[in-house]
């Protein structure tokens, strides 16, 4: 008999589907088991790319299951295309005293409504920053951010080799016809394929599920 795939509560759910942001309800249940498969390892969940908090509060409640903290990365200015002018814009989220983006106090707001506040640790910085100076295993890697090819592959350099033996790298919006979307996600799921490093566990429309089962990167 196999295991059922575990699920959020009709709460943590409905938090998700409320908040701001994009991800489908589908992927964000595959990337709720993942996470959860994840915390079994005992080290924290880290997703790089934020927004709103949508996907955080999944990360969020899985880690809370598990007893350990989910990390949270993004400078809170947007990515390239939630810039004025772009598809994905939403003026809601630009400060209008400095008349930039910040979606940081919406991400506050979300964690709050959810009741998750406790088990999310929010790192404001980019990336590449963050990672260097992270010296910690972690069970879990969820790479959302900016989808050029320098982010993408900036996010992969700076967060999958801190993935443990065992544990979960997890890339959102990996599109291979490039009808799709943008192909800087995929080529970066190409890349930990081709690296000996990663094993592929699960698809979800955009949403691939690795497993380190090797070495480097």
């Amino acid at each position: 008999m196999t295991a059922a795939t575990p699920s959020p509560s009709p709460e943590v759910l409905a938090a998700f589907e409320a908040a701001k942001g994009f991800m489908p309800v589908h992927e964000g249940l595959a990337l709720y088991a993942a996470a959860t498969e994840a915390g079994a390892l005992g080290l924290p969940l880290l997703e790089v790319g934020t927004y709103c908090g949508r996907s955080t509060i999944l990360l969020a409640d899985a880690a809370r299951t598990a007893g350990v903290s989910a990390l949270t990365v993004d400078h809170h200015r947007g990515s390239e295309e939630q810039q004025p002018g772009w598809e994905y814009h939403d003026p809601t989220v630009v400060d209008p005293e400095v008349g930039l983006m910040d979606t940081l106090p919406t991400f506050r707001r979300t964690l709050h409504r959810a009741g998750l506040e406790e088990h999310v640790v929010a790192l404001v910085g980019r990336s590449p920053q963050v990672a260097a100076v992270w010296a910690g295993p972690l069970g879990l890697v969820f790479i959302d951010g900016g989808h050029t090819d320098e982010h993408a592959n900036g996010d992969y350099e700076g967060w999958a080799p801190h993935v443990a033996e065992g544990g979960l790298l997890v890339i959102h919006d990996v599109f291979p016809d490039p009808a799709d979307g943008g192909r800087a996600p995929y080529r970066v799921y190409l890349r930990a394929l081709a690296s000996g490093a990663f094993t592929e566990v699960s698809v979800t429309d955009s949403l691939r599920v690795l497993r380190r089962t090797g070495a480097g990167v």
